[in-house]
């Protein structure tokens, strides 16, 4: 049985920022060349698009993990790196984006073309040229890259059509759909052909036109979740009416009727109450007399009744008049889903650390940010270092190491960078 694609979990990570360079003036007859290192290019972002062309998630099923590419570093000569680029990820039209860290809702893509900004890459870091001064002429460091942000997240498609099929399976709605729009979804005579939703869009006189979803069928016990029920009912919030379409050759076609309408009811008062048109299919195998009973056992619970056979399309035009002019009168129900303030999109702090005590006088220092320091700093240059110790201070590093009994000489090995401590010089 295939999968019926309305969800997925993607992990989205943006593009890191670019390191900044340590680079002079080389330059003939001049002496003395300032700093000239340039800045690194800014990672790539990562966005969500709602595209009206695109109708499923399957896409995500067989890729979840999506990267922007990095910024390049800075070169000499003041060069700066390029920017990382940007991704930008179709989704359909009614998909609602969800933190999974946080479970809040961060966008609800109603619109066709809305966009939205899920991981912002990394700030490329600056040059040493950026850190002349007066003063400080000769800056002998540069600033990493800012990290990418990393984040895990979930797509729900909520289906946006202007009229939703209601019937039992086997009913004849795939047929109906086929029959008046483009569709094409696959048809047999058996229940539950439908697995996943048909979107069939049909064409009005006036050369516009409106979208009608076919969606896997309905049975007894579905507003408690039996057979396909949750992934019917939720997709059936924001349709303007139903079109309620019944096997005439049943063997209790009122009872099917009834049924469905019951489940509405019991999952959403509203859906219950939404306008319905009433379509008594399969007359070309159903005789008159039986066509004319059960027109009035209907009408008992609906007034807008009409009598159809897809297999040989009678009655279909006329049905479809009326759909057009229903089309006009009546809004669409777009759910107002409520959407929480995403800080998560910028939330590339990497400053987190943890140290381990590999013996009696050695310690290992980890971290995003102490990484990407270590990658810019050279062991060698004091004025590199020292800046490093300055910034390990102000993350606490050294206060940490100070209540876990660091000693003088002992040696600290920061992202395989190693130190030996002092505490004249890293513990004030």
């Amino acid at each position: 049985m295939a999968a019926f694609i309305d969800k997925a979990k993607v992990k989205v990570v943006s593009g890191r920022g670019g390191n900044g360079a340590v680079a002079w003036r080389r330059e003939k007859f001049v002496d003395k060349g300032g700093p000239a290192g340039g800045d690194g290019g800014s990672g790539g972002d990562i966005y969500f698009v709602a595209d009206e062309n695109m109708s499923t998630l399957l896409d995500f099923t067989y890729k979840s993990v999506f990267r922007a590419s990095d910024g390049e570093n800075g070169r000499n000569k003041n060069q700066h790196g390029h920017g990382g680029k940007s991704l930008y990820l179709k989704v359909p039209v009614g998909v609602i984006i969800r933190d999974l860290k946080t479970g809040k809702i961060i966008a609800d893509l109603n619109e066709h073309e809305k966009t939205v900004l899920v991981a912002k890459g990394g700030r490329g870091g600056r040059g040493n040229a950026r850190f002349a001064t007066a003063q400080k002429r000769s800056p002998q460091f540069c600033e990493p890259g800012e990290a990418a942000v990393e984040r895990e997240l979930e797509l729900e498609l909520k289906l946006i059509a202007d009229i939703g099929l209601l019937g039992m399976p086997n009913a004849g709605k795939s047929s109906f759909i086929s029959l008046i729009s483009s569709a094409k979804p696959k048809i047999a005579d058996y229940p539950f052909t439908t697995l996943t939703p048909n979107l069939g869009v049909v064409k009005k006189p006036d050369g516009d036109g409106f979208v009608v979803a076919d969606i896997p069928g309905l049975i007894e016990g579905a507003s408690e979740g039996v057979g396909l029920g949750y992934e019917f009912l939720r997709h059936i919030q924001r349709c303007r009416f139903f079109v309620h379409i019944v096997d005439m050759s049943a063997q209790n076609p009122l009872d099917n009727y009834l049924k469905i309408n019951n489940e509405l009811k019991k999952y959403d008062e509203e859906l219950s109450k939404r306008h319905q048109v009433l379509v008594l299919n399969k007359s070309d195998i159903t005789d008159e007399k039986r066509i004319e009973e059960l027109k009035k056992e209907f009408q008992k619970y609906d007034k807008d009744i009409f009598v159809i056979s897809c297999a040989v399309s009678e009655g279909v035009e006329t049905l479809l008049n009326r759909l057009y002019a229903l089309i006009e009168q009546m809004p669409r129900h777009d759910i107002e889903v409520e959407t929480e303030d995403d800080d998560g999109f910028c939330d590339n702090d990497d400053s987190a650390f943890d140290i381990t005590k590999l013996n009696k006088n050695t310690y290992s220092v980890s971290g995003g940010k102490l990484k990407r320091l270590v990658a810019v700093t050279d062991i060698k240059n004091i004025q590199q270092v020292r800046r490093l110790s300055n910034i390990m201070d102000s993350m606490g590093v050294w206060a940490a190491l100070k209540n876990l009994g660091i000693n003088n000489e002992d040696t600290v090995i920061v992202e395989g960078m190693e130190m030996i401590y002092v505490d004249e010089y890293f513990g004030e």
